[in-house]
């Protein structure tokens, strides 16, 4: 049975579309928020905006570039080289701070104005590329914190928590929408759209669980089934 009404941050990258159609189906009414952040990516929000006027549901954008002049990163500093990989005891330089405190804060008070209390995310423990605020216990947190601040009763739901990507090409392909996911979303922090560049941090992780997926895809359609989809 569908539940009521929920709020997707969507980005519209693979794993917040993968989310979006999720939430289309257990959610009678479904709402998107999608931020301008100062990302030099910027075609992703042109892609959530398409892919949201494709799905039927209300697009809502919000600008908080100003969080670009108060945290160094490589995704909003056109002077930085992004990192290829992991540096060692640090998250890469494509880290944004505080951007999932302040997306899901943000969202929060957005899904409240509309009477909505299930907020949806995309973020990964599995796939999370050494990004402190994909990690289970900071969503845990933020919802409590999120309730306390509001006197609310919001849950995050987080389906993509416990899969890797290609599991989450597998949920994308079970929810009737892998080939939108692959030509219509903007992963790539080049801002590729579709298939990417093919060298960014990104690219490579959607690309390497692409090729899991096709290349075993009965096996990994098999292993969603203990995440109850």
């Amino acid at each position: 049975m569908k539940r009521e009404k929920a709020l997707v941050v969507f980005s519209g990258g693979q794993d917040s579309t993968t989310c979006l159609f999720w939430a289309l189906k257990h959610f009678r009414e479904v709402h998107t928020i999608t931020f301008a952040y100062g990302q030099k990516h910027n075609l992703e929000v042109e892609a959530a905006k398409k892919i949201a006027c494709m799905a039927g549901v209300d697009f809502h954008l919000v600008d908080i570039t100003q969080i670009a002049s108060v945290g160094k990163n490589s995704l909003t500093d056109g002077s930085m080289v992004m990192d290829s990989e992991k540096p060692a005891g640090s998250p890469p330089n494509t880290f944004v701070p505080g951007r999932n405190l302040f997306f899901l804060s943000i969202a929060a008070v957005y899904a409240r104005e509309k009477g909505i209390c299930d907020i949806v995310t995309g973020v990964s423990q599995t796939d999370f590329s050494g990004y402190p605020d994909c990690r289970d216990s900071f969503i845990r947190s933020l919802n409590v914190t999120l309730n306390l601040a509001m006197d609310g009763q919001f849950v995050i739901h987080t389906p993509l928590m416990w899969i890797d990507k290609a599991q989450t090409w597998a949920l994308a392909d079970r929810l009737g929408v892998f080939e939108l996911v692959r030509d219509e979303t903007v992963t790539c922090y080049n801002g590729v759209k579709g298939d990417g560049c093919g060298h960014c941090p990104a690219c490579r992780l959607r690309n390497a669980g692409l090729h899991k997926y096709l290349e075993n895809k009965d096996e990994v359609l098999k292993s969603l089934e203990i995440h109850n989809f």
